[in-house]
This record gives structure tokens, C-alpha cells and sequence, in this order.
């Protein structure tokens, strides 16, 4: 079935521009959208908006500036690429000066060429700029040329460039929080990444290639309409699954290895981040069912963890004990779990945290703390849980009949009003919904 071609309505962008003027109170504020980078030669990668330009614009092509003016009459004024008959058969559909009015909603709207002559203008009694300098050149150059204009006019009566402050914490905290949209779009895409996540598992067998397993899944989900990947998929069997980003994805897989698979859909610029991992041959081994098993505690109990109030580093602490008893009683650990934590023993084996915040990006926007106080979870929070072990050439005194193991376990979880909830709950992930399922293509 093709997913619900759920999208995002242009109020919504207009709501959250009109929440970020009024956050801010004064100034303009100044967005930079992504630019077009280079592949090779004269080919260019796809194309992907930067991903707050996108959040308070909802428009996706590059070399866009926005201009927010609280308090004006005009307050949204929006430059883009020209459109050009002769470059649409080329590069397609573009829309345009008068597109951003029309179907952007834009109060303003100038061909990209006109900033260097209409930024000026537009900000001529501007006191303070809310830009993020260094995330466009040709902007930090307007912009910086600005302040030694207005500078220099205010000692003839004009009025002066005071400040240029970082907006990015304010959107970070906007996009940290996700709306009902959102969250059903961020379920759109847990629901498809489920489905490529079952046809991986049930095309692996001993003999077959990473890169297979890899294409099977990801035709699933251009298939029921997820247009791209998060990030680039991690597909690593045996020894690979112990090499955190592992992405060649091009080994054999063998009678006896595991297979471990970190992926994601994206659908409406919103992504899934998924981890299982499941035996190629269709049957775990003892001692991989072992490490198995303490993971996928490690995992649940962190996950019953998490409510509002609660810390977001609390998932981490409640699957750290877990994992590092576990250790213990695996062999691979000697002492009080305590003193193994408070000494970091644990590092060689599990050297990564255990959640980030999901949504737009993979590994989204938003602070994790402040100080030394944690962030403190609320409503609408989305981020992964995803302890794991590995055994692999980082971890040398690894017991011999572990050595090889790699094991991780993700899903991406909403904060809700009681508790919390799995947008990706129907991922199998029990040892015996997995085994029933791999190598029955």
C-alpha cells in the first residue's frame, strides 16, 4: 500500500514564522536555504533543503533567502531563483517570484539576484539582525558590509546596526517540541521504514551480499513513496556490525553471522532512525541470543523510563546498567557495576550514548542540556533509545566466544502527556518474531 500522501499545510509554515517573530519581538531575522553542491564535474547531488529553512518556509529548492520583519505590515519577504522557461526543461518546475507570493505566501518576494540592492532595504531600520553568520557567504558578506554602512551613518543621524544575534537556539527549541502534523507524518515514515525492515529480514540468507539485503529494503521504500533515506543505510554483517557507521555495505554474509541494519525512511523531509539486528542463517546462537537479550532488556527498561519530567540522559543511565551487569555476567566485566560505570570500564564495548533527538534531521536540533541540567522532557519530544554491545577489534579482551558480535537495538519514541509512545513498535524485534520472518523471501 502507498503511504498517505500526508503533507504539511501552508499554515503551518505561516504559524510557525509568526511564533518566531513573536518569540524574538524586534529586528528582522534572516534564513539562508540550502545551495546546490557538486558531485563530480558538472553533476550535482540531489538536492535536500537545509531543514530549518524548510521548517518556516515549506519550499525546496536552493539558493532562497527569507526575511522576517515583525511588526511590519510586510513581514515575510522571500528570494529565489528566477523562473526561466528555458532552464524548466532542464531542471523542471521552479516557482518563482511570482510563486512565492502565490503559492509561498510569501508579502514580498524578489529574484535571488536582487539581495546585494533589496537586503538593504529591507533592514534600513532594522537595530538588531537575527542571522546565524557563517551559514552563507554571500549573506555574511551583505550582512557584515551592513554594519560598516550603518556604523558609518550613524554619525551623520542615522540609525545605527546595534546587534546581529544567533537565532538557531530559538528555532532549535520550536523544532525540539513536534505538532500532531508532524508526529503523523514522523509515524508515515516509521510505518514505511517497518515494511522495508521486514523485506530486509526476509531476504537474508548465508551466500547473499549486504548490498542485496540493501536494495531490497530501500525499493520498499521508494515503493510506498519515501522519496529518500534519512542517511545513508548501515548494512553490516558479521565482524562490520561492530564499525558504528559502517556503509560499504558490500561483504558476503555468512552461515553463522548477524546481520545489523541502521536505517531510516524520510517522508515530508521527516525520518525514521531504526535499528535490528537478526542471524543470517535464521537462528541465533547461544552466545549471540545472550548479548541479544541484554540488549533488548537494556532497551525495554529504558524505554519504560521515559515520561514528561523526566531527564532525557535518564534512558541512558537505566540502559547502562543493564548493559554493564550484563557484561558482568557475560565475563566480559570484572567488579561492582557502580565502580565499572563510574570508571567508564564498559567504553570498549559500548562507546556510543544511547539516545538523540529525532525529526527533520536524523540527529535533530535541540540542546541536551543546559550547564549541567539535563533537558528535562516534555509532550511531543521525539528521540531514539538504542543501546547495544559490541565485541569487535576495539574491544581485544573480549571474551573468545563473543568476539565478532555486534549488536544494536532502535526506536524512536514520542513523549507523550502519560508516557511515552514507539512510532516504531510494529518493527519486529523479539528473537522469535525474527526468526519466523528471516530468509522466508
Amino acid at each position: 500500500m502507498i503511504a498517505n500522501l500526508k503533507t504539511l499545510a501552508s499554515s503551518q509554515f505561516a504559524a510557525r514564522r509568526a511564533r518566531l517573530m513573536e518569540t524574538l519581538g524586534s529586528g528582522a531575522i534572516i534564513l539562508t536555504a540550502g545551495h546546490d553542491q557538486s558531485r563530480n564535474n558538472d553533476v550535482d547531488h540531489e538536492f535536500r533543503q537545509q531543514s530549518s529553512f524548510w521548517y518556516l518556509t515549506g519550499f525546496d529548492e536552493p539558493d532562497a533567502v527569507a526575511v522576517l520583519r515583525p511588526g511590519s505590515d510586510q513581514p515575510y519577504a522571500l528570494f529565489v531563483r528566477p523562473f526561466e522557461a528555458r532552464f524548466e526543461i532542464w531542471v523542471g518546475f521552479r516557482a518563482g517570484v511570482e510563486g512565492a507570493t502565490e503559492q509561498l505566501g510569501a508579502d514580498l518576494a524578489f529574484s535571488i539576484e536582487e539581495l546585494a540592492e533589496e537586503l538593504p532595504k529591507l533592514l534600513d531600520e532594522v537595530e538588531t539582525v537575527h542571522y546565524s553568520l557563517g551559514s552563507d557567504e554571500q549573506v555574511d558578506k551583505l550582512v557584515n558590509d551592513l554594519v560598516a554602512q550603518r556604523r558609518s551613518g550613524a554619525q551623520r543621524g542615522g540609525i545605527p546596526l546595534l546587534s546581529i544575534t544567533e537565532p538557531r537556539s530559538i528555532i532549535d527549541q520550536m523544532r525540539l517540541i513536534k505538532s500532531p502534523e508532524e508526529i503523523e507524518l514522523m509515524q508515515i515514515a516509521s510505518d514505511i521504514s517497518a515494511q522495508g525492515f521486514e523485506t530486509a529480514m526476509r531476504t537474508t540468507k548465508p551466500g547473499v551480499y549486504e548490498f542485496q539485503v540493501q536494495t531490497e529494503m530501500e525499493a520498499q521504500f521508494r515503493r510506498l513513496g519515501s522519496p529518500r533515506n534519512g542517511y545513508p543505510s548501515i548494512v553490516a554483517s558479521g565482524d562490520n556490525a561492530c564499525i558504528l557507521h559502517y556503509i560499504k555495505n558490500r561483504a558476503e554474509m555468512r552461515e553463522g553471522d548477524l546481520l545489523l541494519i541502521d536505517a531510516g525512511a524520510e517522508w515530508e523531509f521527516y525520518t525514521a532512525d531504526v535499528t535490528r539486528t537478526w542471524p543470517v542463517s535464521g537462528k541465533f546462537t547461544p552466545e549471540q541470543r545472550a548479548v541479544y537479550d541484554i540488549v533488548l532488556d537494556a532497551q525495554l527498561q529504558a524505554i519504560a523510563a521515559i515520561a514528561p519530567g523526566v531527564a532525557v540522559n535518564k534512558a541512558h543511565e537505566v540502559a547502562l546498567r543493564v548493559l554493564v551487569q550484563g557484561l558482568v555476567d557475560l565475563g566480559g566485566l570484572t567488579g561492582e557495576v557502580d565502580t565499572l560505570i563510574e570508571d567508564k570500564a564498559y567504553s570498549p564495548y559500548y562507546m556510543h550514548g544511547t539516545s538523540h533527538w529525532l525529526g527533520l534531521d536524523v540527529h535533530d536540533a535541540g540542546q541536551y542540556r543546559s550547564g549541567d541540567i539535563p533537558t528535562e522532557l516534555r509532550e511531543g519530544m521525539v528521540f531514539t533509545v538504542e543501546p547495544g554491545l559490541y565485541f569487535g577489534t576495539q574491544a581485544p579482551d573480549s571474551p573468545e566466544h563473543l568476539k565478532g558480535i555486534g549488536i544494536r537495538i532502535e526506536d524512536d519514541v514520542l513523549v507523550t502527556a502519560d508516557g511515552c509512545r514507539v512510532l516504531t513498535a510494529n518493527i519486529p524485534k523479539s528473537v522469535a518474531d525474527m526468526e519466523a520472518l528471516v530468509g522466508t523471501a
